[in-house]
């Protein structure tokens, strides 16, 4: 293991070795990229090139061994929905008056903390900022960093405001990433105080390449969709439930025929009434709301005349015959309203009757 391991942004990833190296790699950073572009990787292996108890040294620059007991350790939270699942668990396992007062933490070294954002709302919470500033004051016990990792940028507003004070005057022995998709999210007082590096896109080629050795059990074809729908993130493409996926585009595709092609909604109706509540019920709608996303992406990009930009390839007759009733006006307005289906699902709002809503809406 090391940083040789680390598929793409070969540059970002010399600059932060090259700060290590200087001892010059600041205290706050913010680590940008779509989802599966690799943040927490990068993170996790700065965490151990920072605290390796036997580094080495790799094209000139510093990198970890991967095996002594802090890389190891350090290393335990590299499956970080394993173990985000098995935290939520303990905290449903408590009484229910400890449950209310329990953050979700991540925690395999006690000088390295991990902080997603806490369940139901998925937001980084002000009792999750305090723990932070509760224990980054004191000197680490068996690293020589302390390091925190937020692992997502949407902070409630008395927690971006908390972790502003500990941004201000960080103590020289601890280092503090925030991850995050879009950066705009964060405060500008926070993004102010904090160096930003944001990873880039891959090649579509790249991935197919990187594809071909990961996922031999995909045929060609597979594989040169999953690298175009990725988003250029390789994580994302590693782990892609193309099935689930396609599921969800037929579901998506009959949403946007519905809404461009006529009164007749019967098709509509059956579609949208397999969306129920539950956890199992969010999952699936938001697999179906990237999905909507992707379509009208792909119809602005035929609008656009950039069709050689399209991701979802294997359908290009069908959205171009989709394109053919649009226009940019029309894209645009249905972007807005699938954003509002969005919000309204983080209200509990009845699922089938938002997207029965945002198609209806939507008609010709």
């Amino acid at each position: 293991m090391g940083f040789s391991d680390f598929h793409g942004n070969s540059d970002i990833v010399r600059c932060l070795r090259d700060m290590l190296a200087r001892e010059r790699l600041p205290h706050a950073l913010i680590l940008a990229g779509a989802k599966g572009s690799g943040k927490y990787t990068l993170a996790l292996m700065l965490a151990k090139a920072m605290n390796c108890l036997a580094p080495i040294i790799t094209d000139g620059l510093p990198d970890f061994c991967g095996r002594c007991s802090n890389c190891v350790r350090i290393g335990q939270s590299e499956d970080l929905e394993a173990r985000f699942a098995e935290a939520v668990e303990a905290r449903e396992n408590l009484r229910e008056m400890d449950k209310k007062e329990t953050r979700i933490f991540v925690q395999t070294h006690p000088d390295v903390l991990i902080i997603p954002p806490d369940p139901p709302q998925m937001m980084n919470k002000v009792d999750q900022v305090r723990r932070v500033i509760e224990t980054i004051y004191y000197r680490p016990g068996e690293a020589k960093e302390r390091v925190y990792i937020f692992t997502d940028s949407a902070f409630m507003k008395e927690a971006a405001n908390s972790l502003l004070k500990v941004l201000e005057e960080p103590p020289e022995y601890a280092t503090i990433f925030l991850l995050a998709e879009n950066p705009g999210e964060l405060l500008a007082t926070i993004r102010s105080r904090c160096v930003t590096f944001c990873l880039g896109a891959l090649d579509s080629e790249d991935i197919e390449g990187y594809l071909s050795k990961h996922r031999p059990d995909w045929n060609p074809w597979q594989r040169a969709l999953v690298a175009r729908l990725c988003g250029g993130a390789i994580g994302r493409a590693r782990s892609f439930d193309l099935a689930a996926y396609l599921a969800a585009r037929s579901n998506a595709l009959t949403i946007l025929a519905s809404a461009l092609r006529g009164n007749d909604h019967s098709e509509l109706f059956k579609v949208t009434e397999s969306y129920r509540p539950g956890a199992e019920g969010r999952e699936k709608t938001e697999q179906l709301l990237r999905a909507v996303y992707s379509l009208l992406q792909d119809l602005m990009f035929l609008e656009s005349g950039a069709a050689d930009l399209i991701r979802n390839t294997d359908i290009q007759g069908e959205l171009k015959k989709l394109a053919e009733v649009t226009d940019f006006e029309w894209i645009a307005s249905a972007a807005q309203r699938l954003a509002e289906v969005e919000r309204g699902m983080r209200r509990n709002l009845l699922r089938s009757l938002s997207l029965d809503a945002f198609a209806t809406a939507m008609e010709r």
